[in-house]
């Protein structure tokens, strides 16, 4: 979103949108997976110079040169104020919910330098500063591919705009004490309260989520917390329950945002000739929702 369920990704992935965490394990991503191919560009980022095999490896491994699906420039969404957000391609979960199917694989993104990101990114920060805005780091999982995520942020804090970085935790130990010194907000998404629904959710383990909230909890790190209510999946009570015991003992997190389902993707899995789990399940009733963020305020944590 990841916020996880806007669905904004085009499946060209030159001027469309996208977010969340969905896609294919990886703990670490392998420098072939950069694609070397120049796609049709990303609106107004020209797509890296072809490159001989040995120095693509290289930018990929020194952060120069990242796979990026998509941008956008989005106001009251990804964080505060106005804010530009990059969306990598690749991911390591397997949402059956995905709204971004097409943000599924690193391979299949555009390759990007990193300072003709920069370039761009350096063209809003007037937006930036009179907004409270800044940059988020979306994807797919912003964390496979943490070397060219590292540098994004380091050069986004000495450029003063404000950062922010949306994961499903799952490869929070790519995220290095150095990275979340430059990450100003972490926008969290747990997708289920426990194991057996998480895995039927993502197909993933959900420890190393927790292992990362804690981590975030210890450094005082800011956090938003979005959780997707799907019915018959992530809406039983008990999961929902456990979901806000799980967030309740994190005094760091602002605000949990609670987003409920939505079919806006479902073209996208059948343009792609992707199975989709969910071709007919309905929105969760505006009460239901609001029900749901009622479980979380009942435990003192301010819910959208």
């Amino acid at each position: 979103m990841s916020d996880v369920t806007s669905g904004r990704a085009s499946l060209a992935g030159s001027s469309g949108y996208s977010e969340g965490s969905t896609g294919e394990y990886r703990p670490d991503p392998l420098e072939y997976e950069v694609p070397r191919a120049q796609g049709a560009g990303l609106n107004g980022i020209a797509p890296a110079p072809h490159m001989e095999r040995a120095e693509h490896f290289q930018a990929v491994r020194e952060g120069r040169l990242g796979s990026v699906h998509s941008w956008e420039l989005v106001t009251a969404m990804d964080g505060p104020g106005t804010r530009a957000t990059v969306f990598f391609s690749g991911c390591p979960l397997r949402c059956v919910y995905c709204h971004n199917p097409d943000t599924l694989y690193m391979r299949k993104g555009t390759p990007v330098l990193l300072e003709d990101l920069m370039d761009r990114l350096r063209r809003y920060k007037t937006i930036f500063k009179v907004t409270d805005g800044g940059v988020t780091f979306s994807g797919g999982e912003p964390l496979m591919q943490p070397a060219f995520l590292a540098n994004l942020l380091r050069a986004c804090k000495e450029e003063g705009i404000h950062t922010t970085i949306d994961t499903s935790g799952n490869l929070g130990v790519n995220c290095s004490d150095e990275m979340l010194a430059d990450i100003d907000l972490v926008l969290l998404d747990v997708k289920a309260g426990d194991q057996q629904t998480y895995f039927k959710t993502t197909k993933a383990q959900l420890e190393p989520t927790i292992a990362f909230g804690d981590r975030l909890a210890q450094l005082g790190k800011r956090v938003w917390v979005r959780f997707v209510l799907v019915p018959g999946l992530t809406d039983k009570k008990e999961n929902i329950e456990t979901v806000a015991d799980i967030v309740a003992r994190w005094p760091n997190v602002e605000r949990v945002e609670v987003l409920p389902f939505h079919q806006m993707a479902r073209d996208k899995w059948d343009v792609l000739g992707m199975e989709y789990e969910l071709e007919d399940v309905e929105p969760p009733t505006p009460e239901k929702t609001e029900a749901a963020r009622e479980v979380f305020r009942s435990r003192g944590i301010e819910t959208h």
